[in-house]
């Protein structure tokens, strides 16, 4: 797929506006606070399905009551729309005249987005990072997709059930469920963070020079990940999961973390060293996408410019110039189509 153009309205700080991409490199530049990352959030939206920065709602330009996106491809014509005043208060996707309120996973493109909070990913918060693993395995895996969505949905419904000190056979029918569902989705991301392992090492030798031993460990409670292990941990925290008020246990209580040379990154490495680390994550990512799905995907480089230095810049636009790439910055980008915002 290759993107075309791209039309706006009533989206964020934009009212209508319209621009044509570039097939290899399109820059979008603009002062702080002028709608770069407005214009690349569409695009994700369009190809994905979802926002990376918030709700349908948030995306309404204020003292509007809904927008509108218009994507072309050399494939396809997409168009999102989204009312709030409509009862649904749902968004609807057009895909060549063919109407949905989901979009479908044989309409969404690959999309590796990159933005200035991945580069703090071994410094935030546990659900962050379970998030980007989430994220991958979702692009490439659809059916991962629904458990975990299935997953959140019975977890909120527990932990609902416990709060209102509901009964223990109540309980027990979410605990079966969050079992089936809470093994697959571990069982997913431990063969994630295995391929990552298998490549990371390589990667960040390219990125850096050293010779550093670089490995991605996955939360240590999770080497018991059958169902019936699952089933066993939940109803032995029953009492605990009362009295906190919350599912202790599970799929959503894990972490993923950085090691450098067997020390914890986000612990001991520099800042040079964590961002080597993301990037090599970063590079893992794209080729992975392009080896399982058979496409290349679509780049979002959201303003991370600025946050490297000039060598890893270079590594970056040196990486990406092989698919179809869309970056954002406050200044011109060599090589590079820019498209200028006030």
């Amino acid at each position: 797929m290759i993107l075309r153009s791209l039309r706006v309205q009533n989206m964020r700080s934009h009212h209508d506006y319209y621009l044509d991409f570039s097939p290899n490199t399109t820059t979008i530049v603009g002062p702080n606070g002028s709608g770069k990352t407005s214009l690349a959030e569409a695009v994700y939206v369009a190809l994905r399905g979802n926002s990376f920065r918030g709700g349908d709602a948030d995306m309404v330009r204020r003292g509007e009551s809904w927008y509108r996106i218009d994507l072309s491809t050399d494939t396809s014509e997409r168009t999102v729309k989204f009312n709030n005043t409509q009862l649904t208060k749902k968004k609807k996707f057009d895909i060549d005249h063919k109407l949905s309120y989901r979009l479908a996973h044989a309409y969404k493109h690959p999309v590796v987005l990159f933005e200035p909070d991945d580069l703090q990913l071994f410094s935030g918060s546990p659900s962050r990072r379970r998030r980007y693993i989430d994220t991958i395995i979702s692009t490439i895996n659809p059916i991962y997709a629904m458990y975990l969505r299935r997953y959140e949905r019975i977890l909120q419904q527990r932990n609902a059930s416990l709060k209102k000190s509901l009964s223990t056979e109540l309980l027990f029918a979410w605990n079966i469920s969050l079992a089936e569902y809470g093994s697959y989705i571990i069982k997913q991301r431990l063969d994630m963070i295995e391929h990552i392992n298998a490549h990371i090492g390589k990667t960040y030798h390219t990125i850096t020079g050293r010779p550093d031993t670089v490995q991605i460990s996955y939360d240590g409670s999770a080497r018991l990940y059958s169902a019936d292990d699952i089933m066993n941990q939940l109803e032995s925290s029953i009492e605990k999961d009362r009295v906190l008020g919350y599912t202790t246990i599970g799929p959503h209580r894990h972490d993923i973390e950085s090691h450098i040379n067997q020390s914890l990154t986000r612990t001991t490495a520099s800042r040079g060293e964590t961002r080597s680390v993301v990037l090599a994550l970063k590079f893992i990512e794209m080729e992975l996408i392009k080896q399982t799905l058979f496409l290349d995907p679509i780049i979002i480089l959201d303003d991370v410019f600025s946050e490297l230095d000039a060598t890893r810049q270079k590594l970056l636009t040196t990486y990406t110039k092989k698919y179809q790439t869309i970056i954002t910055s406050t200044k011109s980008i060599k090589n590079a189509n820019s498209v200028t915002l006030n």
